[in-house]
């Protein structure tokens, strides 16, 4: 191994420690790069490689640059590990119900997104509160690759997305995310159980793999006493 290599997994497993002790909290944010490299000595890349291998374990999630994190109740919602989970972790009691779960042929997505094929394995949810009120409604759109054609006969791996894409050999790692004002239409009103005309804040997201494939298209319709979108910032350096 050469030293960069050394140093880089010398600094993942002091932070891994860290946070397995409790030092770090769960949700907490680590320090900067730049308060990385001061603390360690070493170099930027060297840090970044330190962040990329903890975030290959699963013990943080990195976001570059400029974010927009959607939260619930005030918690921030990681979706590198699928909404289910992330809302799990934060301790929020709700169940997930699955609407639809099928193969689509859908051009103008797939025009919209560049995409040569136009089949999609189509997978509509509604996140219930317990007593039944739903707060969410989310819409997903993945391109039916020959990994994923059993799923909708078969269902999803412990009824989750991102575990089924997962076995796939699937990976999200970046992407764009939108965010609006909308009002329920009468399908979606029925749906989440509001008035038609009710205003909930609807959110678009496309998850692109590390070659920049399209992994997903969801839009999600969220109860706005209970979601908001943080936005998240890195000064830059001076």
């Amino acid at each position: 191994m050469t030293e960069g290599v050394l140093k880089h997994q010398r600094i993942a497993r002091v932070l891994a420690r860290e946070i397995h002790s409790g030092a770090l909290k769960p949700g907490s944010k680590l320090p900067g790069e730049h308060a990385l490299t001061r603390r360690f000595a070493v170099s930027r890349t060297t840090v970044r490689q330190a962040l990329d291998e903890l975030s290959k374990q699963g013990l943080i999630s990195t976001h570059a640059g400029v974010g927009s994190f959607v939260t619930f109740d005030g918690h921030l919602l990681d979706n590198q590990l699928g909404w289910t989970r992330a809302l799990a972790d934060q301790g929020a009691r709700i169940t997930t119900e699955v609407l639809r779960l099928e193969a689509v042929r859908d051009p103008g997505l797939a025009g919209e997104l560049g995409l040569e094929g136009h089949d999609f394995m189509a997978l509509d949810r509604l996140r219930i509160l317990p007593g039944g009120a739903p707060v969410a409604l989310e819409r997903s759109r993945v391109p039916l690759l020959p990994a994923l054609a059993e799923v909708p006969a078969r269902g999803l791996v412990e009824g989750s997305l991102t575990r089924t894409l997962a076995a796939a050999g699937i990976r999200a790692t970046h992407g764009d995310e939108w965010a609006s004002v909308t009002r329920l239409d009468a399908d979606e009103a029925t749906l989440l159980r509001r008035g038609e005309g009710d205003v909930f804040l609807r959110t678009r997201r496309v998850s692109r793999g590390p070659e920049g494939d399209v992994v997903e298209h969801v839009t999600s319709l969220l109860d706005p006493a209970r979601f908001e979108l943080h936005l998240g910032f890195e000064e830059p350096a001076r």
